[in-house]
């Protein structure tokens, strides 16, 4: 474990040892993986985890709690231990597993986690799950064409980036590896690169908005 994650670690305010290990999967299974510093989490990032359960008949969803987002301020980051606890708060479903395994084992970049996640988990059918917003800035993820290449990405709508995401970097590179929103179900069983645009509810909750409406106040 590197100094920033035992620093993180070390502010889980006595977090289960559960919260630090990957969850417990099968090979055959599906499984997404949405992963995010939900600071904070709310009913939107439950909206889009039960949605892409849904529609693509998974088997688990893990929600993975970061450290933090490399290309955010950290300076208003709650500690890891609050925002799983939070998360959990809002997410009921049984087939969602809260974990921040990232932090013991000093990963802070998407690729290196995923590389990592399937390296463990062999026969495993994962896919990544993100929202609709996260796509206007995708292009400046650490090795965003990697982890297009590592495994299936859904992509949940969210408000606003319904027809947004048409001029994102990452449609225009994959576009030719688009499945149709009616073979979502398929999706976790593509070989990457593989990703399809889903419809669905949408929230108009942010983490932003909820942290800036906290400040005010």
């Amino acid at each position: 474990m590197d100094m920033r994650a035992h620093q993180q670690v070390s502010r889980h305010d006595q977090m289960p040892p559960r919260y630090l290990r990957m969850p417990h999967v099968e090979p055959g299974m599906r499984v997404g993986l949405f992963g995010g510093s939900f600071n904070p989490p709310h009913q939107g990032h439950a909206l889009v985890a039960e949605t892409a359960m849904r529609r693509m008949g998974l088997d688990q969803l893990w929600w993975i709690v970061t450290p933090g987002n490399p290309l955010k301020d950290h300076s208003n980051l709650a500690s890891l231990g609050s925002r799983l606890r939070q998360s959990e708060a809002i997410a009921t479903n049984p087939r969602i597993k809260f974990t921040a395994f990232e932090a013991a084992l000093g990963l802070h970049f998407t690729a290196q986690t995923l590389r990592y996640i399937q390296k463990r988990n062999r026969g495993v059918h994962f896919v990544w799950i993100m929202g609709a917003d996260n796509l206007a800035a995708f292009h400046h993820w650490q090795n965003w064409q990697t982890i297009a290449r590592t495994m299936p990405i859904a992509i949940i709508d969210r408000p606003g980036s319904t027809l947004s995401y048409l001029s994102s970097k990452m449609v225009k590179r994959f576009d030719h590896a688009r499945i149709d929103e009616d073979e979502a179900a398929l999706l976790p069983l593509r070989k990457a690169p593989a990703w399809t645009f889903i419809h669905g509810p949408r929230s108009t909750l942010s983490s932003t908005k909820i942290r800036n409406t906290q400040a005010a106040q």
